[in-house]
């Protein structure tokens, strides 16, 4: 046989090689599954692997190798089958098992319709392919849990509307100058409405829980924490001045942090070091730039109708939501594993704080809603889980997708609430792994816009909600550090955004 056609039998061979190789590709595998339900949404899974599978996958990347195997006594890709998988076996081991695994899963997925919710938890490096026989495998996965679709077309739904008069404007506008307002020292009794700068200690039975030091914090009737509040502490601080300490009792939530004192009230002392009136600044030109550029307080004032009408938009569709799910979750009775819950409750906070960011809420009023969420973590949690399997069914069935564009809106959103660029909003996001939530948040809302559009209308009249509740980023039974300390703010200092009462503070386009 001439040099010529040897080199063209050879090619053929590896023509025949990889060609097979890509079929394998193609090929399901001849999977044995078995799903046990563990719960309404956990699954035991079992999948074995006939042993012809893995030697087709071997088979595979052998395959692949051929042309470049370098083998002692043989040039490149000429040493004969045979040899190149007896010494090469165990370094392709590891490949073979990884897409093996990958695969199957995959195929798990397509095959059992699992509709999982989380990844599947299994020891890869425990898995070990067998010299002979099936590879045999488990994993646990959480999934959604299967019911029949409530009727979600014709909804009667009350829809919040309201004309936003100059009085409203005025409002939002005191606020927001009081945001940029100074905290200066006041030497006679406080009043509801002042600041006091104290030192905080919770205690039960005379254990010290956890303690925080030079805390500003606005006398409001409600004072709360990550894990309780105190009511009436306007009440309890009525008249206190420089120097006194004064003791309330803080009510701690059945989700707080301290296992053990779940449910239990504890002792909250208040060390008194300051009080502090606030001193609303004047709307000067310098001021009206810093707000955001504006030429004038006509601008600004505009500026304002607009944030009002986008935190309007937000309640009827907050409340339009509470009528819907309410709606559809009357059958949804599904016990959801503690674990599941437990794991998710952040999740459900990242969704509620971005949906309050990019609708134009203060930051005191979103450190407010974020407490009272953790105040009733596996409520909450587990209400929003069942509102969320619906929407998205919904979101199935009408094929609504999230695209580029609606990332892009609502990173926009939320960088005019926070003052920071779309660009650095993003990439804050995407770093905490935060996108899956917005992309979630962007389904149900227009799965929610979807049913609207098919629901029948009775408009209400609407007030807006003004907090009368101080937030402190805090678990005063202790058991969880807060996850952004408290600044602290010296004589003078112009008051924390997050110490601001209002609805808003300013445009979109413009940030006041």
């Amino acid at each position: 046989m001439s040099d010529t056609d040897q080199r063209e039998e050879t090619q053929g061979e590896l023509n025949s090689e990889t060609n097979a190789a890509a079929e394998v590709e193609k090929q399901r595998l001849a999977l044995e599954v078995k799903v046990d339900e563990r719960s309404t949404c956990e699954r035991h899974v079992t999948v074995t692997i006939p042993h012809e599978d893995i030697d087709r996958y071997f088979d595979k990347e052998f395959s692949e190798l051929m042309p470049t195997a370098h083998v002692p006594g043989f040039r490149p890709g000429r040493a004969p089958r045979k040899l190149v998988e007896n010494r090469f076996r165990k370094e392709l081991a590891g490949k073979v098992k990884s897409e093996l695994l990958m695969d199957s899963l995959g195929q798990v997925n397509d095959e059992q319709k699992l509709s999982a919710i989380s990844e599947p938890e299994f020891d890869l490096e425990a898995v070990e392919l067998p010299d002979e026989g099936s590879l045999t495998f488990e994993f646990d996965i959480e999934v959604r849990p299967e019911f029949e679709l409530p009727q979600w077309k014709g909804l009667a739904i009350e829809k919040p509307v309201r004309e936003f008069a100059d009085a409203d404007v005025d409002q939002t506008l005191q606020d927001i100058l009081s945001r940029r307002g100074r905290l200066v020292p006041h030497d006679g009794p406080a009043a509801s409405g002042d600041y006091i700068t104290a030192n905080l200690t919770f205690k039960h039975d005379d254990k010290v829980l956890s303690s925080a030091d030079e805390e500003v914090i606005r006398i409001r009737p409600t004072l709360s924490f990550r894990d309780g509040k105190i009511e009436h502490f306007d009440t309890l601080m009525s008249g206190v001045r420089a120097g006194e300490t004064r003791e309330g009792e803080i009510q701690l939530s059945e989700d707080a942090p301290n296992v053990e004192l779940r449910g239990k009230k504890a002792k909250a002392v208040f060390k008194v070091l300051e009080v502090k009136k606030l001193e609303v600044p004047e709307l000067t030109p310098e001021l009206l730039e810093e707000l955001g550029g504006f030429q004038d307080e006509a601008e600004l004032r505009d500026a304002i109708r607009d944030q009002l009408a986008r935190q309007l938009e937000y309640e009827q569709h907050r409340l339009a939501r509470q009528q819907i799910t309410k709606a559809l979750t009357v059958a949804a009775s599904w016990e959801l594993p503690p674990e599941l819950l437990r794991r998710q409750s952040h999740r459900e906070l990242q969704r509620a704080v971005m949906e309050l960011q990019r609708s134009g809420f203060s930051d005191e009023m979103i450190r407010a809603h974020e407490n009272a969420l953790r105040q009733n973590a596996t409520a909450s949690t587990a209400q929003a889980l069942k509102e969320h399997f619906i929407l998205e069914r919904i979101a199935e069935d009408e094929k609504i997708e999230a695209d580029e564009g609606d990332y892009e809106a609502e990173v926009r959103l939320i960088a005019a609430q926070s003052g920071e660029s779309p660009r650095r909003v993003r990439a804050r996001l995407e770093k905490g792994g935060s996108m899956d939530v917005l992309r979630n948040q962007i389904i149900e809302r227009k799965v929610i816009e979807r049913i609207l559009e098919n629901a029948k209308f009775k408009e209400t009249p609407y007030e807006f909600r003004r907090t009368d509740e101080e937030a402190i980023d805090q678990a005063a039974g202790g058991g969880q550090e807060a996850d952004i300390p408290e600044a602290k703010y010296d004589e003078g200092e112009t008051v924390p955004e997050a110490k601001a009462e209002g609805q808003g503070t300013g445009g979109e386009k413009k940030g006041a």
